[in-house]
C-alpha cells in the first residue's frame, strides 16, 4: 500500500491525536491529515469537513485512492457544520488564521459539548484562539512551535476541563503560550526575535506619525517590552 505523505507540520498537529481517534479535521482541504492518521492507526476515524467544493472533490478523491472510504467520511459544509453534536472526540484545525479559527469554534460550540480534545494550528494570531479556549472551558496541556519553509507555526493542544477551575487570562501568558514559556524550543527563540525587530520598526513609525494612536503606541511597546524580556534581548 502506498503511503501517505504530509508535510512535518501536519506530522506534529498529528501527533497530538491519540490511539484510535475519533475526530474531525475542519478544513481538511484535500484530506491529507486524516488519510495520514487513518494509515498509521487502524483504529482512527475521521471526518474530513471542507467549505469549498473543489477541495471536497479532490478530499474525495485522496480518500478513494487510499482505500480509507470506509473509515474516513468527507463532507462538504462550513466549519462545524460538517459535525453532528456528540459525533466525535476529537477536532482538529490547521492552517487557518487564528480569528477564523476562533470563529469557527464559536459559531460551533453547540457541537463541542462533548469534545474531549481540540487541536489546533493557527498561521498567526494564536493569542485569540488560546483565549477562545480558555473562555470556553478548555485547558492548554501542551504545544509546539515549528519552522517550516520560512513560516513560523504554533501548534496548541487543548482538554476540556474535568471540573470548573477558575482560569486567570494573562495577556503576556496568552501571546506566548502558556507551555511555550516554559519550554521555549529554537523556533520560538527565532520567531519572536523576528517579532521584535517588527514590532520595533512600527512603533517607530507610529511615533513618526502627524496623530500618535497612544493606545496602540502602548499596547505595542507593552508587548515589545515582554518579547525582550521573555527572549533576554
Amino acid at each position: 500500500m502506498v503511503k501517505m505523505k504530509i508535510s512535518k507540520r501536519l506530522q506534529r498537529v498529528a501527533s497530538f491525536l491519540p490511539k484510535g481517534a475519533k475526530f474531525a479535521d475542519i478544513g481538511s482541504d484535500h484530506a491529507y491529515l486524516p488519510c495520514y492518521v487513518c494509515q498509521n492507526d487502524l483504529t482512527a476515524s475521521a471526518i474530513a469537513g471542507e467549505v469549498n467544493e473543489g477541495p471536497y472533490q479532490k478530499a474525495l478523491e485522496t480518500v478513494q485512492a487510499f482505500s480509507l472510504t470506509d473509515r474516513i467520511d468527507v463532507r462538504l459544509g462550513d466549519g462545524l457544520e460538517v459535525v453532528q453534536a456528540n459525533e466525535v472526540k476529537q477536532i482538529v484545525i490547521a492552517g487557518m488564521g487564528g480569528s477564523l479559527i476562533r470563529k469557527i469554534l464559536d459559531d460551533g460550540k453547540e457541537k463541542l459539548k462533548e469534545t474531549k480534545q481540540i487541536i489546533v494550528q493557527p498561521n498567526v494570531e494564536a493569542k485569540a484562539v488560546r483565549i477562545w479556549l480558555y473562555q470556553h472551558g478548555f485547558m492548554i496541556t501542551d504545544e509546539d512551535i515549528m519552522e517550516e519553509n520560512g513560516h513560523f507555526y504554533e501548534i496548541i493542544h487543548a482538554v476540556r476541563f474535568t471540573q470548573q477551575i477558575e482560569q486567570q487570562l494573562d495577556e503576556r501568558v496568552l501571546l506566548f503560550g502558556p507551555i511555550l514559556l516554559q519550554t521555549k524550543p529554537t523556533a520560538f527563540y527565532k520567531k519572536w526575535r523576528q517579532e521584535a525587530a517588527k514590532l520595533e520598526y512600527v512603533i517607530q513609525q507610529i511615533k513618526r506619525a502627524k496623530e500618535i494612536d497612544t493606545k496602540k503606541l502602548n499596547q505595542l511597546t507593552q508587548e515589545w517590552e515582554w518579547i525582550k524580556e521573555v527572549i533576554k534581548l
